[in-house]
Formats: structure tokens, sequence, C-alpha cells
């Protein structure tokens, strides 16, 4: 018989850890727009519970950018970096000039700058590298300086041009520091020729390009398709003039040398001096420098360029920061 002094001792069942999987990170990264690993310690913290992770994430400061992920950024800065025979360039947008003028933004954007000379023209990549000095991926820090700052952010695009032999040169229009600005170009140019003469060359032909806005680096490049739609657009302006065919086809071709010379770079007047082609000056630098010289390639970068922007008055503007 048991006694009635006997202690009747209660074992809890402790609460099996919930697994935490990489599909449980996704969707609170989605939610949240926080950090990967930020987001795997708040469901470790809470237990797998999605809503209490949230609200820690809340809590820590670091879901403040999903309440900013839908506004429109289309300002911030154009950055440009050249190391040895490579260059690459970024963009990274932001809602406001003012955060372009942030002196911890434009640090990234050179440090984004610095790392795209490895990952290429691969935004993804660039999306995933380790940021120097930190523990987090550019995507991570990114989040991090949405936090800090409060306006969205976004790693827009980038490219990179190399050369085996020759230079990369870069130029940045309105430049706000060395490298950043709103209109970033480079320029390769394949050659044996001095280098140091080479990058003067290339320098010039990145400042054409920043005002010319070429779509094409060679005839040969444009797009067939763009190239029939346009011939087809002439036809049909010639015809309406009444002319023969014979007569139709002569100005369907000088026409057509008219939209090379407007989207194709080489054939495009110098606006450095307005009267030689891109493919002269590459050719007469070539003869005085001892070494033939090639168009290897360009990219220009213009800030916020396709971004449809939100028009608002300026009431309306100031009355959304003082919301905030």
């Amino acid at each position: 018989m048991r006694s009635p002094h006997a202690q009747t001792t209660i074992v809890k069942k402790r609460t099996p850890m919930a697994e935490i999987t990489a599909a449980l990170v996704k969707g609170l990264r989605e939610k949240t727009g926080a950090g990967m690993m930020d987001c795997k310690k708040a469901l470790a913290e809470t237990n797998g519970d999605m809503e209490a992770a949230i609200d820690w994430l809340r809590k820590k400061g670091l879901a403040a950018a999903a309440k900013k992920a839908g506004r429109t950024a289309s300002e911030g800065l154009v950055g440009v970096k050249v190391e040895g025979t490579t260059g690459a360039v970024v963009e990274m947008n932001a809602e406001t000039d003012f955060v372009a003028r942030n002196e911890i933004f434009q640090g990234f954007v050179e440090t984004l700058a610095g790392l795209a000379l490895t990952t290429g023209s691969n935004v993804e990549a660039l999306a995933q590298t380790n940021v120097p000095g930190t523990d987090r991926t550019v995507t991570e820090q990114i989040t991090h300086l949405i936090a800090t700052i409060g306006e969205n952010m976004n790693l827009r695009r980038t490219a990179a041009l190399t050369v085996e032999q020759g230079v990369v040169s870069a130029y940045m229009h309105t430049a706000v520091r060395p490298g950043l600005g709103k209109i970033g170009v480079l320029v390769a140019l394949s050659s044996a020729a001095d280098p140091a003469k080479l990058d003067e060359i290339g320098r010039q032909i990145a400042m054409h390009v920043a005002a010319a806005n070429p779509q094409y680096a060679t005839v040969a490049e444009v797009d067939s398709t763009a190239v029939e739609r346009e011939r087809a657009v002439l036809s049909e302006q010639a015809r309406a003039s009444g002319k023969p065919e014979n007569i139709i086809e002569k100005m369907v071709e000088g026409r057509l040398r008219k939209f090379y010379e407007e989207v194709v770079l080489t054939e495009q007047v110098f606006v450095i001096d307005g009267e030689t082609r891109i493919s002269q000056v590459l050719e007469k630098a070539g003869k005085e420098l001892g070494a033939p010289v090639t168009l290897a390639g360009f990219v220009r970068y213009q800030l916020g360029e396709g971004i449809e922007k939100e028009v608002t008055d300026f009431a309306a503007e100031v009355a959304a920061q003082l919301a905030r």
C-alpha cells in the first residue's frame, strides 16, 4: 500500500526542437526581407514558429527592409573600377538622391565595383559574394543598409570587360567622387600599343559613349531583327514619295547608313572633334602608336534608365517621409 506521505514526481516532457528547413528559412526571408542567417537564427530562437520569428526579427530591427521593399528605387549611384586589364561597372539604386550622398552608401558601391572585378557580369554571383570585413553576403548587407539608412535599395545590374592585351578605360560623368556618379562607361581596346597612351584614347572614347549613347559597338553586332524592322519602316516612308523602286532602294540604304550612325559606336562621329568617325579615330591611333587598335567592347550605365519612376507632388513626398 502506498504511503500517504509519498511524493509524486511529475516529469515534464521536453518539446521536441522543430526542424529548421531551408524552405522555412526561405519563407521567412520572403516575408521579412531579412538576411538568410538572421532568418535561420530567428526560427531557431522561436522553435520554427513563423509568426514568432517575424516578431523576433522586428524586435531586432531586421525586418524593417520588408516594409520598404515595394517602394521605387530609381536614384542611387553607378560605380566603376579598373584593375589591370579588367574593368567593372555596377548600378546600386536607392529611393532618393539624398542616400547617394551618404558616405556609407558610397563606400558600399565602391566595394561592389571592386567585387564585380571578380564576379564579372553575373549579378546573382555578386549578390551572393561575401562583403569584406563583415560576415554578410552582398544581399544581406543591402538588407542591413535598408534597415540602417531607412530606404529601399536594390543591386540592379553589373557588367565587366577584360582584354588579354590592351586596356579597359573608364569614365564617370557627374562624379560625386572618383569612380562614383550617374553615368559610368567602360571601353575595352585590344592592342600591343603603350598602355598609358592607349588609355588616353580609351578615356576619350568613353567620354564620347557617355554623350552619344550608342547601342552597339559595330555594325556586325546590330540585331538583324532591329535592322529588318528599320528597313521595313524606311521602305514604307520612301514609297510614300511615289518614286520608282530602284530609287526607293537607294533611299532606304542611305537612311540605313544614317540609322547605323545613330546607334553604332564605330559609325558615330567623334563628339570631341565633330567630324571624325570612331572607326577612323581607332585607325589613326593604330598608326600613331605603332600597333593596330581594336574596339573590344563597351558598357554604358546611366542611373535609373528604364525604371518607371513614381510621380508625386512635393507636399505628398514630404508627408510620406514624415509618415515613416
